[in-house]
């Protein structure tokens, strides 16, 4: 049994640093493609296919079953895509926080109006950069100063598919067990937000009073939610 954790928009791999230590089995953390491992891929150019495609290649390359798929933030349009490619592998996901709109809609078309428009002037050329300054109002509330920094020092371009491409959940209406994470005091992806994503999927919720980046503010609160659903 292992877990696989997808990061959100804005950051890679490596905004699962602080969690890994805390988890009680094997840990995968997939750098989606254009950051990390997958840098030399050009952003402009991926799609949520590709973000699936990239989690398919780490889940198949270390042959992992029985796999806890935990999908964070904007991962939430990801992971059903990866539930279509390789169904028997994973027996459990988890959603923190996770953008999950209507199918056939768009990211931008759900989010806060505020939020959104911030985010519309972040798109360029196929690239959603957002602002160290926007990033630390959105996703820092929680943090003291030192972790803000940490976290914020990890921000990345992203691809604007994320957002901008329509989302196709069929993978959601597999009969896969799923958890979500409600972060109480997040500030980017809001709780109405959270709630519309819950009764899109109807899964399990547990709460967690934390902001948007849980895994970097309290990393050992949100591990043992994983720890518990894993078993």
């Amino acid at each position: 049994m292992s877990y696989v954790l997808i990061h959100g928009a804005g950051f890679g791999a490596n905004c699962w640093d602080e969690l890994l230590p805390h988890l009680n089995a094997e840990a995968v953390a997939v750098d989606l493609p254009g950051r990390g491992r997958r840098s030399d891929v050009e952003l402009g150019t991926v799609t949520l296919s590709d973000c699936a495609n990239a989690v398919r290649e780490d889940v198949e390359a270390k042959d992992l079953q029985d796999v806890v798929l935990v999908g964070h933030s904007f991962a939430g349009v990801t992971v059903p895509r990866v539930l279509d490619l390789i169904p028997q592998r994973i027996r459990q996901v988890v959603l923190v926080s996770a953008v999950v709109p209507p199918d056939g809609t768009r990211v931008l078309d759900q989010i806060d109006p505020g939020v959104r428009e911030l985010v519309e002037q972040s798109i360029a050329g196929g690239v959603y950069h957002q602002t160290r300054e926007g990033a630390a109002a959105l996703l820092c509330n929680d943090m003291d100063d030192p972790t803000a920094t940490s976290t914020l020092d990890r921000l990345t371009d992203d691809a604007a598919a994320l957002l901008s491409e329509t989302v196709n959940l069929n993978g959601y209406r597999r009969d896969i067990p799923r958890t979500y994470v409600h972060l109480t005091q997040d500030q980017c992806y809001v709780e109405e937000l959270q709630q519309r994503s819950i009764a899109q999927l109807r899964p399990d919720v547990v709460d967690l009073d934390t902001g948007h980046m849980a895994m970097i503010s309290a990393p050992g609160r949100l591990a043992a939610i994983l720890n518990a659903v894993h078993g």
